[in-house]
């Protein structure tokens, strides 16, 4: 047996084989535990934060990274968007932000590694952020994030952001625009401070509705003849609560019962959901029956549907809702009862006091008794006047108040 094992000990084919395959076991091994070491050290002694585009705070990190981050990196794409200036030009901005690679940047002392990544699913490009660096650092990401968002929110001060449904998602249409003075929005007397203030109160009692097991929120209906202004107040209510709004078009093909309630669920914090012409999207059962069969098919939104997602099980809470339409009379009683619907505030043809107070503010020089003139002489044509009608009045007569006064016979209709 002993010769046997010299035999093939001094073989020297043998020899190397045994040689070449130790070689291989010890590389492939040092190899396994090169990759299970930095396993190990990734998960203990690395932090990794991954933004994905559909998170919320996607786009405030990218805007963070190019302004405080890694903006010393010369690998760069394009984010070009068009910004409104206090005197409403449109001004075209041009915002740099790290392209899709990998990138260094050092935030308080701390190196960051930052890869962006893009790829295409289901059509649509889906992209990534991520951030490592070593040690636990989880504290220094928060801090990032919460210092995007700010970022992000000074960027839109004073500014109202329009949303509307594209795709699956929630997208700011159009500019930001600037903030509207509630002020600005003349309604008859007491209207404009009546729902300001219960507005405010509902923002503020969010404690005393779950105390009392109260769904917490709350439906407006604006009702009344077109161009006396529903939506402009809806805009400037928005610009006093600084809150954004968020369009929602029932009648849009597209649109069912699943994916309102979605739209719903997750509108964007501190907004205001809109639903104009809600009279268009359905009409009564009770009145109009068979114009609901011509309706029938148009889109998968159901009316049931509807009321489901305003007040049903499913329903969010925190949440304002603002329809409007122009006829109240062709609306379902199921759709503006209490619960649904919680304040009905008509927004009629202008009065003596919003002909009055429109006047003075759009001739801010003028004495009150002008402005009683002018309100006293259109009421005596008898002629309902919307406050689009005398804005659009007033344009014409924009530097003499008197030319305004001496010309409201315009409004009267020719026989």
């Amino acid at each position: 047996m002993s010769a046997i094992t010299a035999m093939i000990e001094n073989n020297p084919y043998f020899g190397a084989g045994f040689g070449l395959m130790g070689v291989g076991l010890g590389a492939t091994m040092l190899r396994k535990s090169a990759q299970v070491g930095m396993i190990l050290f990734r998960r203990h002694y690395m932090t990794t934060v991954e933004v994905t585009c559909k998170d919320k705070s996607y786009d405030w990190l990218l805007g963070w990274i190019s302004t405080k981050g890694a903006r010393k990196t010369q690998h760069l794409s394009v984010d070009t968007k068009f910004v409104e200036s206090e005197s409403g030009k449109i001004s075209t901005q041009y915002n740099f932000q790290p392209s899709v690679g990998t990138h260094l940047m050092n935030y308080k002392g701390t190196w960051i590694r930052v890869e962006r990544t893009r790829e295409q699913r289901m059509m649509e490009p889906w992209e990534t952020v991520q951030l490592t660096t070593i040690g636990k650092h989880k504290h220094l990401f928060v801090d990032i994030l919460e210092e995007s968002r700010q970022l992000a929110m000074s960027a839109m001060h004073g500014k109202t952001i329009m949303y509307t449904v594209i795709g699956t998602d929630w997208r700011p249409f159009g500019h930001p625009r600037q903030r509207r003075p509630i002020s600005s929005v003349v309604l008859d007397d007491g209207k404009s401070e009546a729902i300001l203030s219960d507005v405010k109160e509902f923002l503020s009692s969010q404690n005393w509705y779950r105390d009392r097991g109260i769904p917490y929120r709350r439906g407006y209906l604006l009702h009344g003849p077109p161009g006396c202004g529903k939506t402009s107040f809806i805009t400037a209510l928005a610009g006093e609560l600084e809150y954004s709004i968020c369009v929602l078009n029932l009648s849009d093909r597209a649109m069912s019962d699943d994916r309102l309630a979605h739209r719903l669920a997750d509108a964007p914090e501190n907004s205001i959901i809109l639903l104009e012409d809600i009279d268009a999207a359905f009409v009564s059962r009770e009145t109009s029956a068979h114009l609901e069969e011509a309706y029938k098919g148009l889109n998968r939104l159901t009316f049931s549907g509807l009321l489901n997602a305003i007040d049903g099980v499913t329903s969010t809470e925190g949440r304002i809702v603002f329809m409007t339409t122009n006829y109240i009379e062709r609306l379902d009683p199921a759709l503006i009862r209490p619960g649904r619907v919680d304040m009905i505030e008509m927004i009629d043809y202008c009065s003596r006091q919003q002909l009055r107070e429109m006047f003075r503010r759009f001739y801010p020089g003028d004495a009150d008794a002008r402005a009683d003139i002018f309100a006293d002489k259109i009421c005596s044509l008898g002629v309902p006047i919307s406050a689009a009608q005398v804005q659009g009045y007033f344009m014409f007569y924009k530097t003499d108040s008197q030319l305004a006064i001496d010309n409201v016979f315009r409004f009267k209709p020719v026989s």
